[in-house]
């Protein structure tokens, strides 16, 4: 029998601020940026919570519902190191691991229990062991699926373990709100309560076949994991057989909305720099570029184009994502801009004969950069036409490198 933990880290980003500086501890605290500034919520403490706060929001919405909290900027190094820490720990307690963000991970444990006892006893002894590491809480949901052990280790928020018996998984979700079963957003639950589906064992009680003819393969999978059942998406394959990025991106949201060409530009240019930069770091060539557009009234449209040849040279991705806004911009003004690199491909990119020799300069130079870059950091060196666009990525946006995922440079 199947046996998976769960793990999620309490507040994470909350929390480790809190070790910091402990006089925030108890109050209201709220991680992503300043009260007056875009974007959204990175981490509520949970005396923020309590005033309706929650990740995701806009952080002036945040500011509305609780004038009296601090908010922070963060810091994304801590959040690394104490990441880092947190899977050192889950790597010595079982050798399949997969970090599924920052602040969570999955753990394989079939086969373990004369090691480590059975579920429960395991997963309080994990519980105590990150805690000695860090000083920091989580909760461990276990189960015979990751499913439903991502669903128990919520359930089980603050601090807690739950262990949910082999056999009684759909029994667990039946009393749930459909929101809780991992991949339902906002869209998925209004289609679901449309269909009079508000809790997982309304969605359990219908045929497979109804919901494949009002959700297609989607209706499938979510039959299925309303069974309990790793179904679809994230849970096909096994833990820690994550492999390579399927895509790379980096987004940026201006402060201001902005319509001047030369600040969007350099916006342009900056993003492609970034993801050239981590294709490198994993050696991959990007066969497709594809741009995101956002307008003030949030209306947000993506192009994509296939490029002739993969790469990974910043200048060729910069030259395709310019040409690809600019076809696609209407002149409105811009709140967001994303750059995304798929298709990608592990071979080194070919090239034409007459371009060869200069793509080969660029690379020898983009080598020397990024070392330069790694040692001094990545805003130290830039194309010219992209040294304006400097800018602070906030602490949720572009997760890279996650511990146990880190580039295998070539």
């Amino acid at each position: 029998m199947r046996s998976y933990f769960h793990l999620d880290m309490d507040a994470f980003f909350v929390s480790v601020e809190e070790l910091f500086d402990p006089s925030l501890k108890g109050k209201p605290v709220v991680v992503g940026g300043r009260a007056n500034e875009r974007g959204v919520v990175s981490a509520a403490s949970y005396a923020a919570r309590k005033f309706g706060v929650h990740s995701a929001m806009p952080l002036r919405t945040a500011y509305k519902l609780c004038p009296q909290a601090i908010f922070l900027e963060g810091h994304r190094d801590r959040y690394m190191d104490y990441s880092t820490r947190v899977y050192k720990v889950l790597e010595s307690f079982s050798p399949r691991v997969e970090m599924a963000s920052i602040d969570e991970a999955y753990l394989d444990l079939t086969g373990t229990e004369r090691l480590h006892g059975p579920p429960l006893k395991a997963a309080h002894r994990l519980h105590a062991l990150v805690k000695d590491a860090t000083d920091l809480n989580c909760s461990i949901g276990a189960a015979t699926s990751r499913m439903v052990a991502k669903v128990a280790s919520d359930q089980a928020k603050p601090n807690g373990v739950l262990w949910i018996i082999p056999g009684q998984e759909a029994q667990f979700l039946a009393p749930l709100d459909v929101r809780k079963i991992p991949g339902v957003g906002k869209v998925t639950e209004k289609n679901l309560h449309a269909c009079g589906i508000r809790k997982v064992g309304d969605l359990a009680a219908l045929e497979d076949e109804f919901l494949e003819s009002r959700f297609g393969k989607w209706g499938l999978a979510l039959a299925g994991k309303s069974r309990g059942e790793d179904a679809g998406g994230w849970f096909d394959g096994e833990v820690g057989e994550g492999g390579e990025p399927k895509s790379i991106s980096h987004e940026h949201t201006f402060s201001v909305d902005t319509g001047d060409r030369e600040k969007i530009d350099a916006m342009l240019v900056r993003l492609a720099e970034m993801v050239a930069r981590r294709l490198r770091d994993h050696s991959l060539y990007a066969r497709t570029v594809q741009i995101k557009l956002r307008y003030s009234d949030f209306s947000t449209f993506t192009r994509a184009r296939t490029l002739d040849h993969a790469t990974q040279i910043d200048t060729e991705l910069a030259e395709a994502v310019r040409s690809l806004f600019h076809k696609a911009w209407t002149g409105g003004a811009i709140r967001l801009l994303g750059v995304y690199a798929q298709a990608l491909e592990s071979g080194e990119g070919q090239t034409s004969l007459l371009s060869e020799g200069r793509t080969e300069k660029w690379r020898k130079t983009l080598e020397a950069v990024d070392k330069i870059r790694d040692k001094y950091g990545d805003s130290t060196v830039s194309l010219a036409s992209g040294m304006t666009a400097a800018f602070r990525a906030r602490v949720h946006e572009n997760p890279e490198n996650l511990p146990g995922k880190e580039p295998k440079k070539g």
